[in-house]
């Protein structure tokens, strides 16, 4: 099963950008995963293809309008078989992903398409907003065992919020951040996803000790020279004796995870909880 990548957009040519170069686009080459980049206002039905209004209730900003993108989830839910380029084919911004799918005009009168029995329906929808809940390794590598995600990117104000319970849309977060559009958040979560693929870092250790794969960050890392403006590497990595690396680097692990992010450390030690309203306890020396 090819882990296949629906993106609705309002800029399609962003895709696959990064995604297309190193371990990722190989894989894309290769048959691993797939893409396609969708734009949103194709699914607009007036002559100007308008994809948002004012807030209701007033304000700045313009808003995603549900109706229009209720039709681009739906579209992309039905889509059983993308038309995937084969091996060798390179579209335009890079080789081997979907080129953007421009749909065929909708009818003022379009309704909701009936989902189609492939295995592809089951992905899930995400909308990255930075109002969603905070994506995690755990998700991450919850999704790249699935057969693949549908992704909307949000642009101006957001998103109506009638969407999320209308076409059961997870909202996903990033980060504590507000970025232009979803777009780059969304080949965030994409290269996340792909990693993680079977054959796509190569051995099948690569990724276990990695940051947040154990819920602590990752210890630090040394190279030759052995020094370099005075700093050595420490000894214990230059010993030889396996079980005392192992050790050093745990320790660091726990240290650094402690010191940078109390957040992780409290639910990896389970000593402190954040508190209802979301405020983090002080992690206090034992």
């Amino acid at each position: 099963m090819t882990f296949t990548a629906t993106v609705l957009t309002l800029y399609p040519e962003m895709f696959p950008g990064p995604l297309g170069v190193s371990l990722a686009g190989r894989a894309l080459r290769e048959g691993t995963w797939a893409m396609e980049a969708v734009q949103i206002r194709d699914f607009a039905i007036d002559k100007h293809k308008t994809v948002d209004d004012t807030p209701a209730g007033g304000g700045a900003g313009m808003v995603l309008r549900v109706d229009v993108l209720a039709r681009a989830i739906d579209h992309a839910r039905a889509r059983s078989s993308p038309s995937l380029l084969g091996e060798g084919d390179h579209p335009q911004g890079g080789g081997g992903a979907l080129a953007p799918h421009s749909p065929p005009p909708l009818p003022s009168s379009a309704v909701p398409l009936p989902e189609a029995s492939s295995g592809r329906n089951d992905r899930p929808v995400i909308a990255l907003t930075p109002r969603g809940k905070p994506l995690t390794q755990a998700r991450v590598r919850e999704l790249a065992q699935g057969p693949g995600v549908i992704l909307v990117c949000g642009r101006f104000e957001g998103f109506d919020e009638r969407i999320f319970e209308g076409r059961n849309v997870e909202e996903v977060s990033v980060g504590d951040i507000v970025l232009s559009g979803g777009e780059c958040a969304a080949l965030m979560l994409l290269d996340a996803c792909i990693r993680l693929l079977p054959g796509v870092m190569g051995a099948p250790s690569s990724g276990h000790e990695e940051s947040f794969e154990n819920g602590l960050l990752e210890y630090p890392h040394y190279t030759r020279p052995a020094e370099w403006e005075g700093r050595t590497i420490p000894e214990v990595l230059r010993s030889g004796d396996h079980a005392k690396i192992a050790a050093w680097r745990k320790s660091q692990s726990e240290i650094d995870t402690r010191l940078r992010r109390p957040d992780l450390w409290e639910r990896h030690t389970g000593v402190r909880v954040q508190s209802a309203s979301g405020a983090r306890h002080e992690v206090q020396d034992d």
